[in-house]
């Protein structure tokens, strides 16, 4: 057992999971209900560019003790030749210009869906909008909301398939969104008394780009994800010991059939969500 696992509660710590609020199949009380039937302690909601999904999240969690619901945000972000994603925990989430920023990232994702929607017409594998937004429902529209309905029309037989071959980054189907750098977004949790966080770095490969993000304010890196190697994970770790930042860590749990990732996965040490909350506190702090 490696020594930052010590005094890991098995499947006890899970800071990062989405809903039917943005991409993921369950809804916040579903989630909860799951989590907590997995042993989950402490659940962050980390939806993408939302936070709808939180009222119902904590009114749950309080029939599920003794679960604890962190507050969370995921905000993605284009860079040249990919995608970064930016976590943020434990933010001012109902502030009205906070919410207003999120209005205007979903909105940005249903123009999004009409472009990738003309962009896929023109490559022989046409879909209707509507029902993408028929899958969304309130929530944040996406590429796996898009990738959902080619698997129904026949144009792809797995969401899997439509990322890899069609809506990846750098793929002929894929399609940028208005740009917001990660900077930006770092910069705007800070503004939100919230604690920012490089999501999954080992997939996205922009390590270069962590000392501007610490520039700007970036206080964590995912350490611990079922996609990282080994060696990534203890890469990133002590990346963190080396720059003062939180090491977290989750699931990035969507439900089937976009995520096979199971809630509580990787295990996540106790110690990364105390780590977490005396962020949180400098956060405000010097908010």
């Amino acid at each position: 057992m490696r020594a930052e696992d010590d005094d890991a509660m098995p499947g006890g710590v899970d800071l990062h999971s989405h809903t039917t609020a943005s991409d993921g199949t369950l809804t916040p009380r579903a989630l909860v209900r799951e989590a907590a039937r997995r042993g989950v302690r402490i659940l962050a909601v980390t939806d993408h560019d939302s936070t709808e999904g939180l009222r119902e999240a904590l009114e749950e969690a309080a029939l599920c003790r003794p679960l604890e619901i962190v507050p969370g945000i995921e905000i993605n972000c284009d860079v040249d030749g990919g995608e970064i994603h930016i976590l943020g925990y434990c933010m001012d989430y109902e502030a009205p210009w906070f919410q207003q920023f999120c209005q205007e990232q979903r909105a940005e994702r249903r123009a999004r869906v009409h472009r990738m929607a003309e962009r896929l017409a023109a490559l022989g594998m046409p879909i209707d909008p509507a029902e993408v937004f028929a899958l969304v429902r309130e929530g944040s529209a996406g590429r796996p909301h898009v990738a959902q309905v080619m698997v129904q029309r026949g144009h792809v037989k797995s969401v899997r398939e439509a990322f890899d071959r069609w809506l990846g980054s750098g793929k002929p189907g894929h399609v940028p969104r208005t740009k917001l750098t990660p900077e930006d977004a770092v910069r705007l949790l800070r503004r939100a008394g919230g604690v920012p966080v490089l999501a999954h770095p080992g997939i996205v490969e922009k390590d270069e780009l962590i000392p501007v993000l610490v520039a700007a304010g970036l206080m964590g890196i995912e350490c611990y994800y079922a996609e990282h190697s080994a060696a990534q994970t203890a890469g990133y770790l002590q990346l963190c010991r080396d720059l003062g930042l939180v090491a977290t860590g989750g699931s990035d749990f969507h439900g089937p059939p976009v995520r096979a990732a199971k809630l509580g996965t990787p295990r996540v040490p106790l110690a990364a969500w105390e780590a977490l909350k005396a962020k949180a506190a400098e956060a405000r702090a010097s908010a």
